[in-house]
């Protein structure tokens, strides 16, 4: 192990106590009304994601930071055959931004990626990138170089192989998820050989793995597509929110529209009923496109607003008039890099007795009405503080086993402001698995890196290739080295 440039941190083991394994800190004397916390211990022995509520036992947790070549390879090889003899998972990530350990090995070992190692492939429109490099340290060297994620996660923290491993999806139309634009990428099996996939190498693989939340293996570098950055002029148009799922389709017809998305008003009085549709089609000047900055002042000045919502439904109201009617006179021209080149962070929660869970819910347009219908009878009547949902379209995706879009879909991304007690949580996966019912009930599906509120025959619903993908990740990684929540909640038993 000396000699790589890693640090390595070793941790010993440790029992998990509270819901589903995860270890909360909780009252001497919890209450009989549910209201007992949630906050999480902390400790050397345990990670934790996005949710703050994920925290799960692990052996050893190490952060690799080689480029991709035999350096990486023998590390990663190393780890296998250290949690081999021991009998432990193995789970590669990089921002761990996922929301119910789908990036935590229980028990086992847990490796971080860290290295912004790309190389450009101008004359191809591609970039090689290491599995573990940010969307922001890629969108900091195309930028230059005029060029931009082709498709990435409307948010720069993450992880480019973590992206393609969730098969997620942003603002860039009309493409389909960031899978599509991956043209090949290598990666290490749990018996340590090292294999390329594409679509025609390997391309089974490459299908298990587009989507497959790091079970089949530990992505090493990818190659993936780029596109020129482009200045764009944003248009908004305000109509009934039912409208929506026509309005959007139309919109898309027009090819010059480059990156899109919609907004709902979410205030008690109208949840709901109002949409918002922003597109974004290419300025008549393209010369001088200014570096990639994010949006900055703007987006930082909002935060007290967007954050003030909680439990205010005047604010919540201001926020949309300031959505609706103020903000488009100030738009104005920005670049394709500055609209994706934008941290979580920004927008952040900072109340440490509360924190932000995401859903996400895909229907066709055609049942965009129905869909409304279903968020309106059953948010409002949970506990749950909602602040903001935004409307994506994301085309069909028929290579992943664990498609979220078999057709065309629009993507319904919601956050939620939940209360770190054991009656919030419970509400919580009350309200989520009767939204689910609701949307597979209009052929829709929900997205699996959250919260893992749905019960086992939901997910098969949704995913009704769940068993051919447990029994190929079987065939190819037989004792489940790569492991993580997701397998050991659902897929193990099928």
């Amino acid at each position: 192990m000396a000699g790589f440039t890693r640090r390595a941190l070793l941790l010993g083991t440790g029992a998990a106590i509270g819901v589903a394994g995860t270890r909360y800190f909780t009252a001497q004397n919890p209450s009989l009304d549910g209201t007992r916390s949630l906050i999480p211990a902390g400790g050397e022995n345990t990670l934790n994601d996005a949710s703050l509520l994920s925290e799960t036992p692990i052996h050893k947790h190490i952060i690799l930071s080689e480029d991709p070549g035999e350096a990486l390879v023998n590390a990663i090889r190393a780890e296998l055959r250290e949690a081999a003899s021991e009998n432990r998972p193995v789970n590669i990530s990089a921002a761990r931004h996922s929301m119910g350990g789908q990036a935590i090995p229980r028990d086992g070992h847990a490796i971080t990626y860290d290295s912004g190692f790309l190389e450009p492939d101008s004359a191809a429109s591609t970039y090689r990138v290491h599995a573990g490099g940010r969307w922001s340290q890629v969108i900091a060297q195309l930028d230059p170089l005029g060029f931009s994620p082709k498709v990435m996660q409307s948010n720069n923290d993450f992880g480019v192989a973590a992206t393609f491993c969730v098969n997620a999806h942003g603002w860039p139309v009309t493409h389909g998820p960031m899978g599509a634009t991956v043209r090949a990428f290598k990666m290490v099996l749990a018996d340590g050989e090292l294999v390329t996939c594409s679509r025609s190498e390997n391309a089974d693989l490459f299908n298990l793995t587009m989507g497959g939340y790091g079970l089949t293996g530990a992505i090493t570098e990818m190659d993936v597509d780029m596109v020129p950055n482009l200045r764009l002029d944003p248009s908004f148009e305000e109509f009934p929110a039912r409208e929506f799922g026509t309005r959007f389709t139309e919109a898309l017809a027009d090819p010059n529209v480059n990156m899109a998305y919609g907004r709902l008003n979410v205030d008690r009085a109208r949840f709901f009923e109002d949409a918002l549709m922003i597109t974004y089609r290419p300025s008549g000047d393209q010369s001088d496109l200014p570096a990639a900055s994010g949006s900055g002042f703007l987006s930082k000045a909002a935060r007290p607003i967007f954050r003030a919502q909680l439990g205010n439904e005047r604010i919540k109201r201001a926020r949309w008039w300031t959505e609706t009617d103020v903000g488009p006179m100030f738009a104005g021209s920005t670049t394709r890099n500055n609209l994706i080149n934008e941290p979580v962070i920004t927008l952040d929660d900072r109340d440490p007795n509360r924190t932000d869970i995401l859903h996400e819910y895909f229907v066709s347009p055609d049942q965009f009405a129905e869909f409304i219908t279903t968020c309106q009878e059953v948010i409002p009547a949970s506990y749950q503080e909602f602040l903001n949902i935004t409307l994506r379209y994301v085309d069909t995706d028929a290579e992943s086993l664990l498609s979220y879009a078999p057709v065309p879909r629009i993507a319904a991304v919601m956050l939620f402001s939940q209360e770190m007690t054991e009656r919030a949580e419970a509400d919580m996966a009350r309200m989520t698995r009767n939204l689910i019912d609701r949307v597979t009930d209009i052929s829709g599906t929900y997205y699996l890196p959250y919260r893992l509120h749905a019960i086992p025959s939901q997910l098969l619903r949704a995913y009704p290739r769940a068993p051919e993908f447990a029994i190929a990740k079987r065939a190819i990684d037989p004792m489940a080295r790569y492991s993580n929540n997701i397998w050991d909640t659902y897929l193990e038993a099928l």
